[in-house]
């Protein structure tokens, strides 16, 4: 059976199971009562829309695939939440917090901002984002919004402490900060591991600060091998062929703290806590590595930009795009296919070694 037509009996066959898994949850048999996102542009789904910066998406080609086109989403179809929220049975997608209003709230609101970062200042050389520290915030209003569907305070902590949280941040504070010299000065005032510390110390305390207003099943994903996407091939190397193996090892510092740093809540600094901890550099090098194995051909530029490995510039308004976009890693210089993003949520959703999902899958945290 030719790659394409084992990709479109695969697709079918996840489909059919998106749909039991809709019709389960309309029928009260949803997995956890809520979703909630806090993240960048891989799982923005609409929050930058209207804000003054040049991290957005609501244009065409970017939603080519999707059901309702260009709502913001960096990606040709669905993102890695858009996905994970399916396969935990929800009946809608996710909604970004820039729309969520009433009762919606209580399937959960996606905070996500393209361009932020840990740090306050991560994403500003490309405009407005709404940084973690600012998603947590908002976060917080929501909490405020939700006292009105529950009779007192033990029921609204009892339904949070049911709903599962995403984190996945960091990657714009190597990208659009650390190793972006000509704009910020934090590489002159930390070594990788300095920096690496710093943001780590700032992410606890924001998941801290999430758990102090109620969030107890908590999913963060590390950092993906940014210095391999098409942005770092085109210009590292002036041939785009090899990895910048500087950002990848200052990254690898951040991942290892960070699942040092979901061991430790797990072990009681956050009582009754359950975190777990996505390695997505494993799983994105997973991909590339077996490429053929999963369908895809074109591992090292994206289907739509501009320039070497189509990415020196992003995915322009009205450009075309490659056509068989399920053949292709990327989408543009930064950010998965929808076909990409469906592995990688399906093997963070149900894998069973702990090299990708540590130390248990996202199925296994909402049975919990």
């Amino acid at each position: 059976m030719a790659i394409h037509q084992q990709y479109y009996l695969w697709a079918m066959l996840l489909s059919l199971y998106l749909a039991a898994a809709e019709a389960c949850n309309n029928n009260g048999c949803s997995q956890v009562p809520g979703f909630f996102i806090f993240g960048d542009s891989l799982v923005d789904n609409g929050n930058n829309n209207d804000m003054l910066t040049l991290a957005r998406a609501d244009y065409s080609p970017y939603g080519v695939d999707f059901p309702n086109g260009a709502t913001g989403r960096f990606t040709n179809g669905r993102t890695f939440v858009d996905v994970l929220a399916q396969l935990l049975g929800f009946p809608n997608y996710i909604p970004p917090y820039a729309e969520a209003r009433g009762r919606a709230l209580l399937q959960g609101a996606n905070y996500a901002s393209g361009a932020s970062g840990i740090r306050d200042e991560t994403g500003n050389n490309l405009g407005d984002h709404a940084s973690m520290n600012q998603q947590v915030m908002s976060f917080a209003k929501t909490v405020q919004q939700l006292r009105r569907y529950f009779n007192n305070a033990n029921s609204l902590c009892d339904y949070l402490s049911k709903c599962i949280f995403y984190a996945g941040l960091g990657s714009n504070d190597y990208l659009n900060n650390y190793f972006m010299r000509d704009y910020y000065s934090t590489a002159d005032e930390y070594t990788p591991s300095a920096f690496a510390a710093s943001l780590l110390h700032d992410y606890t305390n924001q998941l801290t600060e999430l758990y102090n207003l109620g969030a107890r099943k908590v999913v963060v994903a590390g950092v993906g091998p940014i210095g391999c996407i098409p942005y770092q091939l085109a210009r590292f190397d002036g041939k785009g062929s090899r990895c910048n193996d500087e950002i990848n090892s200052a990254i690898s510092l951040f991942n290892a703290g960070l699942r040092r740093a979901v061991d430790a809540f797990n072990r009681g600094r956050l009582p009754g806590a359950r975190f777990v901890y996505l390695d997505s550099f494993q799983s994105s090098q997973d991909l590339v590595e077996n490429a053929t194995s999963y369908g895809f051909e074109v591992i090292d530029e994206g289907c739509c930009g501009v320039g070497r490995n189509n990415g020196q510039i992003t995915c322009l308004p009205l450009q075309m795009p490659c056509d068989e976009r399920w053949k292709y890693v990327f989408w543009d210089a930064f950010h998965p296919t929808e076909a990409a993003n469906v592995i990688l949520a399906k093997r963070a959703y149900a894998s069973k070694t702990r090299s990708h999902a540590y130390p248990i899958n996202i199925q296994h945290l909402a049975l919990l």
